[in-house]
């Protein structure tokens, strides 16, 4: 029998987080950066309104007219963008899944964790001969509280509750999480609930009591506020019309660049808008060109991509590259989808049908989900980031077109757990780098509509037996950082290694989110001769 070497802190669960202040680097961003950027619509609002009520406008010099023109665009401007949060911070516009299903996803998260895998397991099947099997297959037993998977587990979930200590959390705040999980909505009072609704998380309490090892008190704490991340008030920055000026030349100009540069051209499918380049003298059957499709994460689109995009396109001069385009989240104010983000279905059937358009898969590979049919050569799919949603999507409804996966600083592994959604919206700025995260993107209003108004954790949650031949390094590598601030990577490696990945899986433990893509970088040039092996 193999047995777990890690020891388990009982105390992990009872651990207080300990309270920081701001560095210095964190006040500087503020003041020379944040605030200033802030003013700029406050400061045009002032010059507007005191040259009308003066009358000194009648008065301007001509240059002074520039001046008045560019404050008056930030102050409609700061209108619009008023209305626009005012609009995306009201419900969800998201119908939860089919309630069977999410039960069935719940289960699934319980399940994770159960069984003596040990983590650097080599092991291809799901079930072992241990007292509790391998997820998904183990049954859900009433575990002691001094259980390592007991302790593990209640480590991880108070990450929905801000981790407070386990010991806080009371029923209440339990099934108001629980709730939300799985109807999407705020739960009514017990006496209002409707009788299914309240058999459900009934039943959810009792499997989360089994599987943390220790009985959830009654009553309610009001201290402790779970994480309802799609009914929590959406946090967002202001920013001036300048600064989507700025977003729209940088990306008009990356369109350009590779328009003629590099012989891109830019193609819509269905709802999905894209940039594709395929060489003239591409050959579909040869494995050895196998097309790339690359999952772009957040940021600012094709211009924050462009040192990969314009890399990808040079060192692999002889295969297709697309690159679906999210406005979304690019910070395309202007764009007809900025507001409203393509749903899971319009997105992945987009790709693939761009990709049966320029003859990456063959016409009869089947429908949206259906999983039949032979791809010609089949795709290599590269993500980054938010990305990796997109990409678990295509795995989940297409999985016979993508031959190799390449996941970088994936957000789809452990989501269960939580930390993503913490560190991401929930974690309190103390550094420099947090601040320019928080403001530049994170608070940006397309972010935060897609993350806060439109995140299905079910849907957007990537578990192994879902990625085909996950363990072959040759077909799938995953890549992630030690010090990413987003993910908490040593649980996804943990997870990935219980399951036997071990030759695909490149950890730098002092590498940050998004340094993988640093180009010249070791770990960027092991990403680049991986997408050129042929298998």
């Amino acid at each position: 029998m193999v047995k777990l070497s890690a020891v388990h802190n009982l105390d992990g669960p009872e651990e207080i987080l300990p309270t920081t202040r701001p560095t210095l680097s964190y006040y500087l961003v503020l003041v020379l950066v944040v605030i200033p950027l802030c003013a700029v619509t406050p400061v045009s609002w002032f010059y507007v309104i005191y040259s009308l009520y003066t009358g000194s406008i009648w008065t301007f010099a001509s240059g002074q007219y520039i001046f008045f023109a560019i404050a008056l665009a930030e102050v409609l401007f700061s209108v619009y963008h008023y209305n626009l949060a005012k609009l995306v911070s009201g419900p969800s516009p998201v119908q939860p899944p089919n309630v069977v299903d999410l039960q069935a996803a719940f289960r699934r998260v319980l399940q994770s964790g159960l069984a003596s895998l040990p983590e650097d397991g080599p092991y291809d099947a799901e079930t072992l001969d241990f007292d509790h099997p391998g997820s998904p297959a183990e049954f859900i037993a009433n575990l002691s509280f001094d259980d390592s998977r007991a302790v593990d587990f209640r480590s991880y979930m108070r990450t929905w509750f801000k981790k407070v200590p386990w010991s806080a959390i009371r029923k209440h705040e339990l099934r108001q999480w629980l709730y939300w999980s799985i109807f999407n909505t705020n739960m009514p009072s017990l006496e209002d609930m409707p009788a299914t609704h309240r058999h459900t998380i009934d039943e959810a309490v009792e499997l989360i009591e089994k599987r943390s090892g220790s009985e959830i008190p009654e009553g309610s704490n009001p201290a402790v506020t779970p994480m309802l991340l799609t009914l929590d008030d959406v946090r967002i920055s202001f920013r001036p019309f300048l600064w989507y000026i700025f977003v729209a030349v940088t990306h008009l100009l990356a369109h350009k660049l590779l328009e003629h540069h590099w012989g891109a051209e830019f193609n819509v499918h269905g709802d999905v808008e894209y940039m594709i380049r395929i060489p003239e003298n591409w050959d579909p059957e040869n494995p050895k060109t196998r097309p790339i499709v690359f999952l772009h994460g957040l940021g600012l689109g094709l211009f924050h991509y462009g040192i990969l995009i314009t890399g990808l396109l040079q060192r692999f001069s002889d295969r297709p590259l697309l690159v679906p385009i999210q406005s979304h989240i690019s910070q395309r104010i202007f764009h007809n989808t900025f507001s409203r983000p393509l749903s899971k279905r319009a997105t992945v059937e987009g790709i693939a049908g761009a990709m049966r358009k320029h003859g990456f898969v063959s016409e009869g590979d089947g429908s949206y989900g259906a999983g039949v049919g032979d791809p010609i050569t089949g795709v290599t799919m590269l993500s980054h980031s938010n990305g990796s949603f997109t990409h678990a999507w295509m795995l989940k409804a297409f999985p016979h077109l993508i031959s190799r996966s390449c996941f970088v600083d994936p957000v789809t592994f452990c989501l269960w757990e939580g930390d993503v959604c913490y560190n991401f919206f929930y974690k309190a700025c103390k550094t420099g780098f947090d601040m320019l995260m928080y403001y530049f993107v994170c608070s940006e209003v397309g972010v935060a509509n897609f993350l806060h108004r439109h995140f299905d954790w079910s849907a957007n949650s990537l578990w192994y037996e879902e990625i085909p031949h996950a363990k072959d390094p040759s077909k799938s590598m995953f890549v992630l950082g030690g010090k990413d601030f987003i993910v908490n990577s040593d649980r996804v490696v943990r997870y990935l290694k219980s399951h036997g990945i071990k030759k695909g899986l490149l950890y730098t433990p002092e590498h940050t989110h998004g340094q993988a893509f640093f180009n010249g970088s070791d770990v960027f040039n092991r990403i680049m001769d991986w997408l050129e092996e042929s298998q």
